[in-house]
């Protein structure tokens, strides 16, 4: 019987595999041993899901109190900096120690952060410790999806997945309530309200801990590999003065020579990280040969964009809620379940679909498209927009990326053999949380660039209006230190002074939260300008989802294989015991191309289990 590798073509590499604990019979795992893993991993989903959905809604309220509603990015960006380039660190780590143990670690580490961001005192200390927080949190999503990858056929995977689609809907129901609850309270125990945002992640992280040390039963056959912490260097400093750059370039100037050197500092750092990928082959921390792999390639090229527009939509709808609607944290996270329910929708029905057929490539083209059209309503909804409309958007922009999660994440891990799923899982999450990055720190910048002449451009044209100007002779007769005699003042001296509203502006972007007090005439030039600044924002998102929508219709159409990672893999090992001569280790050849030779994902082969089917053209559906 021949190896995975002769099967494919490729010279066997020799790779060593230590002893493994014996699986069951042919490595296909029951479903009560799966159900029992996928309760640990669900816990650790948990905990992520839960902080995201938290923060998102409370993050006004932690900006205004830190004097910092501008810097927020930082506290964003931070973190997904962290996780996007620990991300394929875990996945050479689990392939070597184990996924059991990183998960584990990912956790602490996750639960520490999380403790230290309850104590900061500045926009710019939140954003350190959410750096922490992502060293954990690249690891959370990552090892769980590539362990779903190890246990379960991908065409099974779709039974299971209520499982995890109950977590997330949980998180993002409970999430906004739970935040809205503690942003919105002044204290509890002495400790302000707002800080128990990142304090419940300690109870329910030691939880976790103590589930999936208990549950979470996983044999493990390791694959020795080299760690590329050089190349992990070399991203981090290819990432970081780009980001910076994106967030203080309203400040320093974009073709200031701060900015400048930030770019030539970034540009010198990614050509230096392409160079040491390639010298690493392999064995590289985002191995650049596993992208001529068509489906890799273009999944990952597809979920660069889509990150960009998930996630800087996600940061701008949660302040357009409570800033320009006025409406609490946690009325902001409920308004937002209708995108909740899209993003369970289309993974729900996607799942279903793909688990019967086989075939997934429909879902991402036609999610990539409601993407579009979703970025593009939102650039439609205004300041006096009606509610129930903006969350018909809501709607539509959730099933897009419903149609997207799973597809994806099933594509990347049916084109690699079963060796290679931790590397290939690592890649889809990396390249999604890269662009989510660099869309959160782009659209931010955006808006908080904007938003300025906006306000002072809705100043100008309500100057002139009798409410206006009556408000404003009334602010001025108020009470000295009262937030309207304050505003209105700013507003007399901003005119006298000939600035267009500019300065009475700039106070709204370190806080925000006297608007929900002032008066309704004077708050709405703030408001106007926050919603128009908000429409370019996502504009923008919508031109950028375009080129996703066209690239993922290079998305091939492969079919989903029937056999699990684990059992493929235990195939292998018997197959290259068998072979071996007596009396020596069995050895399971990698079965990665070489690098003169292109990936043979359009062809199958019956000796080779982890080889996809043939592909059909990307146009064509597969009969």
């Amino acid at each position: 019987m021949s190896t995975p590798q002769h099967a494919a073509g490729a010279p066997a590499t020799g790779r060593h595999v230590a002893a493994a604990e014996p699986e069951p019979g042919d490595g296909r795992m029951t479903h009560r041993q799966i159900v029992t893993i996928l309760v640990g991993l669900m816990m650790g989903m948990f905990l992520a899901a839960l902080d995201q959905t938290i923060v998102a809604t409370s993050i006004r309220t932690i900006a205004d109190d830190l004097q910092g509603l501008d810097q927020q990015a930082w506290a964003t960006t931070a973190y997904l900096v962290t996780a996007t380039i620990v991300t394929p660190l875990y996945g050479k780590l689990g392939d070597i120690y184990g996924r059991k143990n990183l998960f584990l670690f990912a956790i602490s580490i996750f639960v520490v952060g999380s403790a230290a961001a309850s104590f900061a005192g500045s926009m710019y200390g939140l954003a350190a410790f959410r750096a922490v927080q992502g060293l954990g949190a690249g690891g959370l999503m990552s090892l769980a999806l590539a362990i779903i990858g190890d246990i379960v056929p991908p065409r099974e995977r779709a039974k299971y997945q209520g499982y995890f689609l109950a977590v997330f809907g949980t998180s993002s129901v409970a999430g906004p309530v739970i935040g809205g609850f503690f942003a919105g309270t002044d204290s509890i125990l002495g400790i302000t309200g707002w800080r128990w945002v990142f304090l419940v992640n300690v109870p329910i992280g030691l939880a976790a801990l103590v589930v999936v040390s208990r549950t979470l039963k996983l044999s493990h056959q390791r694959l020795d590999h080299r760690i590329d912490w050089l190349g992990a260097t070399l991203l981090s400093a290819a990432l970081v003065p780009l980001l910076v750059v994106l967030e203080q370039g309203r400040t320093w100037g974009w073709d200031s020579g701060r900015s400048i050197a930030a770019y030539v500092l970034s540009a010198l750092a990614a050509a230096a990280f392409v160079w040491q990928e390639t010298r690493m082959g392999e064995e590289a921390i985002l191995p650049l040969r596993i992208f001529r792999n068509r489906t890799v390639g273009v999944s990952s090229a597809a979920s660069v964009v889509i990150g960009i527009a998930m996630f800087g939509g996600l940061a701008a709808l949660p302040l357009y809620l409570q800033i320009v609607k006025g409406s609490t944290p946690t009325e902001a996270g409920l308004q937002m379940i209708p995108l909740v329910g899209g993003i369970m929708t289309g993974s729900i029905v996607s799942g279903q679909i793909i688990s019967r057929t086989g075939r997934y490539r429909i879902f991402p083209v036609v999610g990539s498209g409601l993407l579009v059209l979703g970025l593009f309503g939102f650039h439609f909804v205004s300041y006096d927009t009606p509610l129930w409309q903006t969350m018909l958007v809501m709607a539509v922009f959730g099933l897009g990326l419903g149609f997207n999660f799973q597809p994806l994440t099933l594509a990347v891990q049916n084109a690699v053999p079963p060796q290679q799923i931790g590397v290939a899982t690592a890649t889809a999450t990396f390249t999604r949380q890269m662009g989510g990055t660099i869309g959160t720190a782009v659209f931010l910048s955006i808006l908080f660039s904007t938003v300025p002449d906006r306000i002072a451009q809705a100043f100008a044209a309500s100057g002139s209006s009798p409410e206006f100007q009556a408000a404003v002779r009334d602010g001025l007769q108020a009470p000295a230190g009262t937030v309207d005699n304050q505003v209105a003042t700013a507003i007399q001296q901003a005119a006298q002074s000939g600035d267009g509203g500019a300065t009475a502006a700039s106070g709204v972007l370190n806080d925000s939260s006297f608007l929900s007090s002032l008066d309704p005439a004077l708050a709405r030039p703030f408001l106007v300008g926050f919603s128009d600044a908000m429409d370019l924002v996502f504009l923008v998102g919508a031109a950028v989802m375009v080129i996703g929508f066209l690239i993922m219709l290079r998305l091939p159409s492969v079919e989903l294989r029937s056999g699990s990672a684990y059992s493929e893999r235990a195939e292998a090992a018997r197959g290259a015991s068998a072979a071996a001569p007596a009396g020596e280790p069995a050895t399971v050849a990698s079965t990665a191309p070489s690098a003169d030779e292109p990936s043979r994902e359009g062809t199958r082969d019956r000796a080779a289990p982890e080889e996809p089917a043939v592909e059909a053209s990307p146009g064509v559906p597969r009969a």
